[in-house]
């Protein structure tokens, strides 16, 4: 199948998440891969929604593994000049919602995957539901295991092709203050939870969060959201918080949330909502210096290193992989992703394709 019909049949499905619904979209993806001589499995993740692990090559060595999840974010307010899964085709572009992010990646390695002979340790493709609600299939899988021997991994989220050795990490954490409420005209006798909250947050906003990476920069705090109080003429017993915090590589989420903690009020509750690590490969590892060289010679991109912001799946099965060399590579813009009338370009989607069947020819662990 050609990859701009592919990644048309997969948009075609709504995998909008919540609530996912991935099953009849991943039962497609095994239908495709079985019937080219991969050896597929299924691993269930709730109702309406699984997991897949295919893999092709009995050979010796470990495999090249490719990963990509299916579930997509809501479609948003905004009208769309494009029916969000229609896939329509304009101007050198597929629109609908999972094109850039990230249909478009898993469609192109699964077209090298069926085209290309499977190296000697094979090929072996993790296809996930629920990445975008924090990894949740990833960990699914995860759970389930075992995991194919893989020796190198491509994550083929949006980069426009450019092959990108890691991602910060991201720890979402929630925090719930406890005052006690009161009349608002005695707001002595109550403890003001909000008040709390304000205070807390002053004093978070200047936590050292770590040193610097050399190319993903500083970690960063974000306060995402707060939510309190019933009403004006009453002191507020519950205040609701949230902080994005983005890690870089050395910066232990153990010891962020015990530096948060620190800085609360006897009584306020800590909860981690997303706890994903950040993902570095040395970019002078061989595997990566030629795969950057392919990759910049058939897209035009830039071999230097960058980093992404955004997290991947690899925050989960990186290390379970146990820290195999991994690059996020994929045809999708990363501008475009969550966007009304996203799209991605059809020669990234081409140039895709050419890129991981390279790798897949070159591969030899």
């Amino acid at each position: 199948m050609d990859v701009l019909e592919l990644t048309r049949r997969l948009i075609a499905f709504d995998t909008v998440n919540p609530p996912g619904a991935e099953r009849p979209a991943m039962e497609f993806c095994a239908g495709l891969l079985a019937a080219g001589g991969f050896e597929c499995r299924m691993i269930p993740q709730g109702s309406g929604r699984c997991n897949l692990i295919a893999t092709r090559g009995t050979g010796t060595g470990r495999a090249l593994g490719f990963t990509g999840h299916l579930d997509t974010v809501p479609l948003g307010a905004a009208p769309w000049a494009f029916a969000p899964h229609a896939g329509t085709v304009a101007e050198g572009r597929l629109y609908g919602r999972g094109s850039t992010d990230m249909k478009g990646g898993v469609a192109a390695f699964m077209v090298a995957a069926l085209a290309a002979p499977p190296p000697p340790g094979g090929v072996a493709l993790l296809l996930t539901a629920g990445e975008e609600t924090g990894s949740d299939g990833a960990r699914a899988m995860v759970a389930a295991g075992p995991l194919p021997q893989i020796g190198a991994l491509i994550v083929a989220e949006p980069t426009q092709n450019r092959a990108v050795p890691g991602h910060k990490g991201a720890l979402w954490l929630r925090l719930r203050f406890h005052g006690v409420t009161a009349h608002g005209s005695m707001p002595e006798r109550g403890v003001n939870a909000i008040s709390l909250a304000a205070h807390a947050l002053a004093r978070i906003e200047t936590l050292a969060l770590g040193a610097a990476h050399p190319v993903m920069g500083a970690p960063t705090l974000n306060i995402g959201t707060i939510a309190g109080g019933l009403n004006t003429n009453s002191v507020p017993d519950l205040c609701e918080v949230t902080l994005d915090l983005r890690s870089v590589p050395g910066v232990d989420h153990a010891d962020l949330i015990a530096a948060v903690r620190a800085l609360l009020p006897a009584g306020t509750e800590v909860d981690a909502l997303i706890d994903l690590p950040a993902v570095w490969t040395d970019p002078a590892t061989p595997w990566l210096v030629d795969l950057a060289r392919e990759s910049a010679a058939i897209s035009g991109a830039p071999t230097a290193p960058v980093a992404m912001s955004y997290f991947t799946d690899a925050s989960v099965f990186t290390p379970a992989l146990d820290g195999v060399p991994t690059v996020i590579l994929g045809p999708g813009d990363p501008a475009m992703a969550h966007k009304t009338d996203e799209y991605v370009s059809l020669a990234r989607l081409h140039e895709a394709v050419a890129i991981y069947r390279g790798a897949l020819d070159r591969w030899r662990v």
